[in-house]
């Protein structure tokens, strides 16, 4: 992809520095990151134990709270500082990128695109929708309009799930982007009455996620095509990096290498079959009436 050169967004919150693991934050801030989890621990002996046990743990060299990601031994040194910060300036790019586009493409859809911010985070941080861990990948938080991202899921991207390149790197970006779209078209909002009215954990609230993780696929593909037009960014190889990536993270490849086999009731994003399609849609002629998954 080709991105080096140009306008980077003014939109991004850079806490990779001041992230718990991240290099520069103090032990009151772990603390005060963690507080939610200790809290409850507290108003039971059952808790105590658990703390008694995990600062001795502490204290013979294992850092508990790295189960969850956090404070990770050693995650400050095995950060090549020259690669992370470049990777920051690639988002950046693409988050402009994705700003001048739909600035000018969603008005002729009666929707006026409010920017969004992107959280750059090194294994933890707070979001509006609650605490935000790297295991959880990257998601966009409705209640404060900001997609949170840990970079380090690009290498768990091209190394656990075989799907490496920047534009796989890009689309992840405009998928999350995609459903700031649709909080700003009111989707979001519906989706998520429909779902309590089912029950969060219902097939049918399944299905229904399913259909709005296509949808931002979509949007992704469309986000694509009209950035080729306007800037000329894609290089040979570049669109396949974007469907591997899409086929990569599937609801049923996942299950399958995580358990062996495949539970279709459980989906929540949708097959690979179904993630490709859907980029592949967007990508034909960037018509936004075309990305309909309801």
């Amino acid at each position: 992809m080709k991105w080096e050169g140009r306008r980077q967004s003014n939109n991004v919150e850079d806490k990779r520095s001041s992230s718990p693991g991240g290099g520069g934050t103090s032990s009151m801030g772990t603390v005060m990151m963690i507080w939610p989890l200790i809290r409850p621990l507290l108003r039971t002996k059952f808790g105590w134990v658990l703390i008694f046990l995990g600062v001795l743990a502490y204290m013979n060299g294992f850092n508990p709270l790295s189960i969850l990601g956090i404070g990770e031994q050693g995650s400050t040194q095995i950060v090549d500082q020259a690669k992370d910060d470049r990777q920051a300036a690639f988002i950046s790019t693409v988050l402009a990128d994705i700003e001048e586009v739909w600035k000018e493409t969603l008005p002729e859809y009666g929707i006026r695109y409010k920017e969004p911010k992107v959280v750059l985070y090194r294994n933890a941080t707070q979001s509006g929708c609650g605490f935000a861990s790297a295991q959880m990948g990257p998601f966009y938080c409705p209640a404060d309009q900001k997609v949170y991202l840990d970079l380090g899921f690009f290498d768990e991207l091209a190394k656990r799930h075989s799907a490496p390149g920047d534009f796989a790197q890009a689309y992840v970006l405009a998928h999350e982007i995609g459903h700031h779209i649709q909080n700003l078209q009111g989707t979001l909002d519906k989706v998520q009455q429909a779902k309590q009215q089912w029950g969060n954990n219902s097939v049918k609230a399944n299905a229904l996620q399913v259909r709005v993780e296509l949808q931002a696929d979509c949007y992704a593909g469309a986000w694509a095509y009209h950035a080729q037009k306007r800037f000329d960014i894609l290089e040979p190889g570049d669109v396949e990096e974007a469907l591997k990536a899409a086929s990569a993270i599937g609801d049923d490849t996942l299950q399958k290498k995580a358990q062996g086999y495949v539970v279709p009731d459980a989906f929540t994003h949708g097959s690979s079959k179904q993630r490709e399609e859907w980029f592949r849609r967007g990508f034909q002629n960037g018509d936004l009436r075309e990305c309909n998954t309801f």
